[in-house]
């Protein structure tokens, strides 16, 4: 399991680097995107689309014995871009709690610092999957 990263940390690490290096961080997290276990790589139709995206990713919100968000995303190799969002969300949702998960800061994504590196339609695609994500922990929350 990865370490739980937090938000003003990162929101601090990308502020403080040099513009030029901000994509390099992102991409550094592309990197680090967990593969996604058997039960979900062998069943690809249990993970959602996430549309405004414009590479593909897929992601999956479960709900553990401990009232914990664990988070699961699949996207390809060559969207290294789309990958370093998933990684970054991962690494500061993944083990919150649900009502934690829920409270996120939507607007974290344009804290990042990544308006000049990245374009603002990939941004968009970044809070996608942030609202995505709290929209599956609502509907799994009720259930």
């Amino acid at each position: 399991m990865a370490t739980l990263e937090l938000p003003e940390t990162l929101i601090e690490d990308f502020a403080s680097i040099k513009e030029s290096e901000r994509l390099d961080l992102l991409l550094e997290f592309s990197e680090a995107l967990p593969e996604l276990p058997a039960r979900y790589a062998d069943h690809p139709e249990l993970l959602e689309r996430v549309e405004e995206c414009q590479s593909p990713i897929y992601l999956f919100v479960e709900i553990d014995q401990d009232n914990l968000t664990r988070l699961f995303f699949s996207a390809p190799q060559e969207a290294p871009t789309t990958r370093g969002f998933a990684s970054i969300l991962f690494s500061v949702i993944d083990g919150l709690s649900v009502q934690e998960a829920l409270d996120f800061d939507i607007d974290f994504p344009s804290k990042l610092s990544l308006q000049k590196v990245v374009s603002p339609l990939r941004l968009r695609g970044m809070i996608g999957i942030l609202s995505r994500i709290k929209r599956q922990l609502r509907e799994k929350s009720l259930q």
